[in-house]
């Protein structure tokens, strides 16, 4: 017997049979010929007439309006499809929420009935929802976990936006949401918005092959039809001298880092160049080992592998973050092996390097030494605000102890309002409290960034992407990152509306300088991997199957 249908009504919600629930989505229809007062810039006009008929992965820097693009489609579909629905995901809630008020404040009020998913929720009553919304907004986690319960299907998606595509990799939730579009819509046409795909050809064809990708859209600041838009982007390089006072630390640092290597190599267990990469990589491949033939010379190597895993990190602390962060992981250690959490830690601990170079760290503290790029961003921040009172300014850092740092020596500056803005999870510090923020805690401090009552936000990897934080004077990198996507996301906080500044910092003779050229790399061969990928495409769109695709 066919289960009844439930329906209810688009404007206030209350209980509808099928042929008043139909009526009233034909009355709808005719708001679709609405006028909508929107003005694309001239490539969001050209990438919107490839998306209209294809589906489409556009690459565009952060701040050059992705979003409008989305919207333009999903406008083009509805009135293609009257009846139909859009689905619009991001990876996180607050993306999501900027989505739906984005679109609800350039819609007209009655164009799309538009509703957000999250889990609070109740399953039960999203798939209420899910029948009578014309526009759903959510996390791919909420859809995919929907979808595999068969609380509803995607039979009446006319277009599925994917943000921040570069993550539609492996088993993430995109790729399942997308896997069930493709079976069960039939009006199919996907969009997928990203700052940058990466560098890796791979990769870059994995995320085509997952989404059906027929086109793909790339603009820089430079191209054409793009940089008549574009505001004056100022970019200095600044050099920080690795401090004399920190190379006995140093020494002793690599000495144990190498004699962990080579004892790995003399165990014919490591071989070639060595980075925390391919640590990372033996370090899976020894525990798969020893637990596939219990081989005592994998499970000695795992311990070795994890010790150069720490000293590596701890020489990255001292090179490129702050003292006080490096003493901190140190007594985290120390923790540790009190504790016994591994024969590798408790060794490392014990050995007489370890315990001087904790004395040499302690000194440092008690003589108030720290790592200097710390005053190089007070001497910055100084000038910035002398030359333009109303300034507002992100810090991007990888550790939140290098966070907490820098905002608090920022707020001994006169007229600088400092905050941290970093992820939620629930990690203690040394002092035993929990160091995250909630997504409430969140959006208080991103709000008061935009009206002004804070000028200086520190911020780790949450703020680099599609968060709406506003137009920034300045960005700062406490330290250069490798990656070409994290780095073009930060970069684009500023010099979207007026004018704005990108200052990277590099230490000397360390890590830094190597992350900053591999970072410049992977940018430049992003642009020719895209443009491979993009004759692959057009190879296949002559055989006319997209499974060929590898």
């Amino acid at each position: 017997m066919e289960k009844k249908r439930n329906f209810y009504n688009i404007f206030d919600k209350t209980a509808l049979n099928e042929g008043e629930y139909t009526k009233k989505k034909e009355e709808k229809r005719e708001l679709k010929d609405i006028e909508i007062d929107i003005k694309p810039r001239e490539y969001q006009q050209n990438i919107f007439e490839i998306a209209k008929d294809k589906n489409t992965l556009v690459v565009l820097p952060t701040g050059t309006g992705k979003t409008l693009i989305a919207l333009m489609l999903a406008i083009e579909r509805k009135k293609k499809y009257p009846l139909s629905k859009i689905l619009i995901l991001a990876p996180t809630r607050p993306l999501v929420e900027q989505h739906y008020e984005t679109f609800k404040k350039l819609l007209p009020e009655l164009f799309m009935e538009m509703e957000m998913f999250t889990g609070s929720v109740h399953a039960g009553k999203r798939s209420e929802i899910f029948q009578t919304a014309e526009m759903i907004f959510s996390t791919p986690q909420c859809i995919a976990n929907d979808l595999e319960k068969g609380i509803y299907d995607l039979k009446e998606v006319s277009l599925l936006v994917i943000d921040e595509a570069h993550r539609c990799l492996k088993n993430y939730d995109y790729t399942k949401v997308v896997d069930y579009y493709k079976r069960q819509s039939e009006m199919q046409r996907i969009l997928g918005l990203t700052a940058s795909p990466g560098h890796e050809t791979d990769k870059v064809k994995e995320i085509c092959k997952h989404l059906d990708i027929e086109e793909i859209e790339l603009r820089t600041r430079e191209s054409e039809d793009v940089k008549g838009y574009m505001q004056e982007l100022d970019f200095n390089k600044v050099m920080v001298p690795f401090p004399k006072e920190f190379e006995e630390i140093k020494y002793l640092l690599k000495k144990v880092f190498d004699k962990n290597v080579d004892d790995l190599k003399e165990k014919k267990l490591l071989f070639g160049p060595v980075n925390k990469i391919t640590l990372l990589k033996l370090q899976g491949n020894l525990a798969m080992r020893y637990q596939n033939s219990r081989d005592f010379n994998a499970l000695r190597g795992m311990s070795l592998t994890a010790s150069a895993i720490k000293i590596s990190h701890a020489m990255e602390l001292l090179e490129t973050q702050t003292i006080s962060g490096l003493n901190e992981y140190l007594i985290n250690l120390m923790k540790q092996a009190e504790m016994k959490k591994s024969k590798a830690v408790v060794a490392l601990v014990n050995s007489k390097e370890f315990r001087a170079i904790l004395i040499s760290v302690a000194d440092l503290i008690k003589n108030e030494v720290e790592h200097p790029k710390i005053e190089e961003i007070a001497v910055i921040l100084e000038q910035q605000i002398k030359e333009k009172e109303d300034s507002k300014v992100i810090i991007f850092t990888q550790f939140r102890e290098t966070a907490m740092k820098i905002s608090r020596r920022m707020n001994k500056i006169d007229k600088i309002k400092s905050a941290i803005f970093i992820g939620q999870a629930k990690k203690l510090n040394s002092e035993g409290k929990v160091a995250g923020l909630n997504q409430k805690e969140q959006k208080a401090i991103v709000d008061d960034f935009r009206e002004g009552k804070i000028n200086v936000l520190v911020c780790t990897s949450i703020g680099e992407e599609g968060l709406d934080i506003p137009e920034v004077s300045a960005v700062i990198f406490y330290e250069p990152i490798p990656s070409a996507i994290r780095s073009i996301q930060r970069a684009g906080r500023t010099a979207r509306l007026a004018p704005g500044k990108l200052i990277i910092l590099i230490t000397k003779d360390t890590r830094d300088v190597a992350h900053h050229y591999a970072s410049k790399a992977r940018e430049n061969k992003m642009h020719k991997t895209i443009e491979d990928v993009k004759k692959d495409l057009k190879e296949i769109r002559k055989t006319r199957t997209i499974d060929d695709f590898r």
